[in-house]
């Protein structure tokens, strides 16, 4: 209660899904969408770490944004963490090529296959 009255917010910690529980269909899914594919195709060129959920120039709210980006999470292929006053995210590649490989480079490969 102290730290909203000062102006501090406190929100959970984001939940991340484990890639090898992850069933086919809810990645299909998860890679079903352009903003999600744009989101995905973002992160593979960024190091770790380094992109917060706003620097992202996707054509959605705020709230659509968290919510793809909890889909993605929720598919095993990003992972987030609280920096500050921002959240950063990491594209989960290996953990992800490990439970479906060759999906990722198909999404990523950007021949106009989506």
């Amino acid at each position: 209660m102290a730290n909203q009255a000062a102006g501090g917010s406190h929100r959970a910690a984001p939940v991340h899904t484990d890639p090898g529980d992850v069933s086919v269909l809810t990645a299909l899914s998860a890679l079903a969408d352009p903003v999600r594919i744009q989101l995905i195709r973002e992160l593979a060129g960024s190091a770790d770490w380094t992109r917060s959920c706003g620097s992202f120039d996707v054509p959605v709210g705020k709230a659509a944004l968290s919510h793809h980006f909890s889909v993605l999470r929720g598919a095993g292929l990003v992972e987030q963490r609280d920096q500050g006053p921002k959240r950063v995210n990491r594209l989960r590649r290996e953990e992800f090529e490990a439970r479906f490989p060759g999906l990722l480079a198909l999404l990523l490969r950007g021949d106009g296959a989506e």
